[in-house]
């Protein structure tokens, strides 16, 4: 079996969405298609997918704006976790931002999802002094 990472295409998008819901990405407030068609608007270059033998097993999906990199939509099917896939993708977005002259990035994981945090600090991300404030505007 072959994985391969790939930039996102329409074609994906039942199948991320799927992901999506598996990997309890999904919040009540996220419009999983809104959020996609936003992407697929604004930096598509940055939008990723892992696949296996041509079917979607991971997602990506990475920002920049000029100052600080993000990733957001990291999922990798639990049957694949533990495998390396989601390490893989982690550095797709990595050199990416790196291409683009990016040189910090940061990611927000819900305090209670503590797996997750174990992931990232293995790869070498570290909890940041900060307080994390949002506004909805929808």
């Amino acid at each position: 079996m072959t994985f391969e990472i790939t930039r996102y295409s329409t074609k994906f998008q039942d199948e991320v969405v799927e992901l999506w819901k598996k990997c309890n990405l999904i919040v009540s407030q996220n419009d999983p298609v809104e959020d996609i068609m936003k992407k697929v608007d604004f930096q598509p270059d940055l939008f990723f997918v892992g696949l296996m033998n041509d079917r979607v097993i991971g997602s990506i999906m990475v920002g920049y704006e000029g100052h600080r990199g993000w990733i957001n939509y990291l999922a990798v099917f639990p049957e694949f976790q533990r495998q390396g896939y989601g390490r893989e993708l982690v550095q797709k977005a990595i050199d990416e931002l790196k291409r683009i002259g990016c040189l910090k990035v940061n990611l927000q994981v819900r305090r209670t999802n503590t797996t997750v945090i174990d992931f990232y600090k293995r790869l070498g991300f570290k909890e940041d002094e900060v307080v994390s404030l949002g506004m909805r505007l929808k």
